[in-house]
C-alpha cells in the first residue's frame, strides 16, 4: 500500500499536478478529496504515500514533493525550522482517531478488557519510531500499563496500513489502526472494534506544509486552500476524522 516514489526529481511545469507526500492513514481520504478537486477544475493530484517519517526522511534527501500532508505535527516543525518549507503555510488539517480493531466479531466486546485477558496473543501496531499512530498505539498500551506485557510480542508495521493488513489477514489478533481506515474500507461492518479514549494518548494532530520547491506553484496553493473549504471539512468528518 506504499506507493513508490518518483525517480525523476525535477520540478514539474506549473498547472500539471501536486505531488503530495502523504501519511498512510489518510492516503484513501486523500484520493476521495483529490477526486473532489480535480471535479471542480482544479490541477491532477498526484498521491505518494508512506509512513510520516519515512517521507520526513524523503523530503529532507530532496524528494520532488509540493505538499506534505503529515501525521503530526513534529517532522512538519522541524522542516519549516530548518528552512524546507514555505513559512507561515503549515497548518492542522485533521484530528486522528486512534481504534483497536479484530477480525474476530466478539473479541473486543469488552473494549480495554480484551487487551487485559488472555484472548489477544499477539497485537499488530505501527512502528512507533516513523507512525505517529503507532507511537499513539503505544502510549495507549503505557498508559493502561499494559506495555510491558505486550512490548516483546508485538507485529510492527511499517505504517498504520501494514498494521492493518495484518488483523485483516488474520496474522495477529487485533491492531491499533486509524479509524479512518475503519470508515472507508470493505471492513467498516466486520468484526470488532473499540475506539480508543482520546485521554489514552496524546492528540494526533495532523499537519499539512508547502514544501519549498512548491514557493510559486499556485496549484499547490490552490490544492491547500481546498483542504480547509467546507465542502473537504465535511469528507474529513464522513472520514473519521475530528476537525481542528
Amino acid at each position: 500500500m506504499v506507493l513508490a516514489c518518483a525517480s525523476a526529481w525535477s520540478a514539474p511545469a506549473a498547472g500539471e499536478e501536486v505531488h503530495v507526500a502523504v501519511a498512510s492513514n489518510f492516503r484513501h481520504t486523500l484520493r476521495v478529496l483529490a477526486r473532489d478537486y480535480e471535479s471542480q477544475g482544479g490541477s491532477a493530484v498526484k498521491v505518494s504515500s508512506a509512513s510520516t517519517g519515512k517521507l520526513y526522511a524523503q523530503i529532507r534527501k530532496g524528494a520532488p514533493y509540493d505538499l506534505f500532508l503529515a501525521a503530526d505535527t513534529r517532522r512538519p516543525a522541524h522542516l519549516e525550522a530548518d528552512g524546507l518549507t514555505v513559512p507561515g503555510e503549515r497548518f492542522t488539517y485533521a484530528l486522528g482517531r486512534l481504534a483497536l480493531w479484530s477480525p474476530d466479531p466478539n473479541l473486543l466486546d469488552d473494549g480495554a478488557g480484551a487487551l487485559k485477558g488472555t484472548r489477544i496473543e499477539r497485537l499488530a501496531i505501527a512502528n512507533p519510531k516513523t507512525a505517529p499512530y503507532g507511537e499513539a498505539a503505544r502510549q495507549a498500551l503505557v498508559r493502561l500499563e499494559l506495555w510491558p506485557r505486550y512490548r516483546r510480542r508485538v507485529v510492527r508495521g511499517e505504517n498504520v496500513s501494514q498494521a492493518f493488513q495484518f488483523a485483516a489477514a488474520r496474522t495477529v489478533d487485533a491492531a491499533f489502526v486509524a479509524l479512518s481506515q475503519l470508515c472507508t474500507s470493505r471492513y467498516r461492518d466486520r468484526g470488532s472494534l473499540w475506539e480508543v479514549p482520546p485521554g489514552l494518548y496524546d492528540p494526533i494532530e495532523q499537519q499539512a506544509a508547502l514544501l519549498n520547491r512548491a514557493a510559486a506553484n499556485r496549484d499547490a496553493r490552490e490544492f491547500l486552500a481546498f483542504l480547509r473549504s467546507p465542502g473537504a471539512r465535511e469528507i474529513l468528518r464522513a472520514h473519521g476524522y475530528r476537525l481542528p
